[in-house]
């Protein structure tokens, strides 16, 4: 006796809850969601041929305006927490815990820490005007010597994260003695490899660059 077949029906999935769900998802990562605040600087990086990518945490940010101004930045806001607390005791600033966390919230940092207190203390748009007239974090060319502050910050996120990967970002304007300055300090705490940030150009035509990737 033959079998009955019985109709074949196309499956329907209502998809109402998903789109629901969906819709939830991207509400809650639009209120929650914080951006990377504005850096106090515009910098035009030079150009090269270098196709290497930077990784996208645990990264030590050196900029150096066309004015030679550094500035100093962590991208951990953790970190950037337990970094604030080691300065502020062995530099002895004082610092409150308001401070310490606008420090953490914050971007880049180009004052001395003499003035610290008071940068760190001051509201968002009093803080842009001071990072117009600041005279960016003090070095010299020896980590002994008092005057090199950044060698302080330099040798006090080590200390937090091993990890950092340490990156020099230079205007195309930015003088070479005050990146040289920024070189010698990692050399006196035996750091010889660093990024320097610049614009990807395309290989010019004709060098051993360019043969070599475009090679069969």
């Amino acid at each position: 006796m033959p079998k009955a077949k019985l109709p074949r029906k196309s499956t329907h999935i209502d998809m109402t809850a998903m789109c629901d769900v969906a819709f939830l998802l991207l509400t809650f990562f639009m209120l929650a969601t914080k951006f990377k605040p504005d850096e106090p600087v515009v910098v035009k990086t030079p150009s090269s041929i270098s196709e290497i990518i930077l990784p996208d945490v645990d990264i030590m940010l050196l900029t150096v305006d066309p004015k030679g101004r550094i500035f100093f930045s962590i991208d951990n806001k953790l970190k950037r927490k337990e970094l604030i607390d080691e300065v502020n005791t062995n530099r002895n600033l004082g610092l409150t815990d308001q401070e310490k966390t606008a420090f953490a919230l914050g971007s880049s940092i180009g004052v001395p820490f003499g003035q610290l207190k008071q940068y760190l203390a001051a509201a968002p748009d009093e803080q842009k005007a001071f990072d117009a007239s600041a005279p960016g974090v003090p070095v010299d060319t020896s980590v002994l010597s008092v005057n090199n502050e950044l060698a302080e910050w330099v040798k006090s996120a080590r200390l937090q994260n091993p990890k950092l990967r340490i990156c020099i970002k230079a205007d195309g304007d930015a003088s070479y003695p005050n990146v040289q300055k920024i070189i010698k300090t990692l050399e006196g705490y035996k750091i010889f490899k660093f990024n320097l940030i610049t614009n990807l150009k395309a290989v010019p035509e004709g060098t051993a660059a360019y043969a070599e990737k475009h090679k069969a």
